[in-house]
């Protein structure tokens, strides 16, 4: 089984001592990116992106410091350096040795520079998005970019796990990434929705973080199959049988 996880644009940039790391696997594409981001001015940054002018400066200044050599000086484990609601469910911090490798094995982090990163892979600090418009060669935008890639990576770590099933825990803005026709078994995707004077609706910050407390515990129960996640209960969320289809898991409070 594999789980799927957005990043975040909120990051920790503190050093990570005494953790294990690998690096990530598309690097020679996130050099393309970044060759390609070094060119742009901030302003043309702050239009791309839709960012502020102190935003951009940070990043191009991010884009200009980038280097092909990644360590524990310049870099840190993807899923301690991303700090947004998700990883705040997550906690990956507290994990213990044996969780990480689960982790390792288990989840993986959709990404508009690096494409797909397992929670060890070391990420230099960054900011780019997934739905961004960047233009590259005859790609129009990162899903263009990244074609069909991503989705290979995914079917090649799912046959590691001897699993054919995909659990969405990812916005959609990052889903698109995946090409859905291309996996090769079970696709389910995880909602989680509130009552809110009698309709369900989704509140995004506690949805958000849901995702990544539904990941920490996938990870600390050491589930292989979905079927288990119906007993988990994530910051309140329960499983509703009657809403849910064989593809659409809903948990509601």
């Amino acid at each position: 089984m594999i789980v799927l996880l957005s990043p975040a644009k909120t990051l920790d940039e503190t050093p990570a001592h005494g953790v294990s790391h690998t690096l990530p696997r598309m690097l020679p594409h996130s050099a393309r990116l970044i060759k390609n981001l070094r060119r742009k001015s901030v302003a043309e940054l702050q239009e791309l992106m839709g960012i502020s002018e102190n935003l951009a400066r940070l990043n191009k200044g991010r884009y200009q410091t980038y280097t092909e050599s990644f360590d524990a000086g310049n870099a840190k484990p993807a899923a301690l350096m991303f700090k947004g609601d998700v990883y705040t469910g997550l906690e990956a911090e507290a994990f213990s040795a044996d969780e990480l490798a689960f982790a390792q094995q288990h989840l993986r982090i959709l990404s508009g520079l690096y494409g797909l990163l397992r929670p060890l892979d070391l990420i230099q600090p960054y900011r780019l998005e997934m739905g961004t418009a960047l233009k590259l060669g005859r790609s129009k935008n990162l899903y263009a970019f990244w074609g069909d890639q991503i989705t290979q990576l995914v079917r090649e770590d799912l046959g590691a796990t001897g699993s054919d099933t995909v659990v969405n825990l990812a916005s959609q803005e990052y889903f698109q990434a995946i090409k859905t026709d291309q996996l090769p078994g079970r696709l389910l995707h995880i909602h989680f929705k509130e009552d809110r004077d009698g309709q369900l609706k989704v509140i995004s910050f506690n949805a958000k973080k849901a995702r990544g407390k539904m990941a920490q515990l996938l990870v600390k129960e050491g589930l292989t199959q979905p079927e288990g996640m119906q007993q988990l209960v994530a910051d309140d969320y329960v499983f509703d049988r009657s809403l849910s289809t064989e593809t659409d898991w809903y948990f509601l409070k």
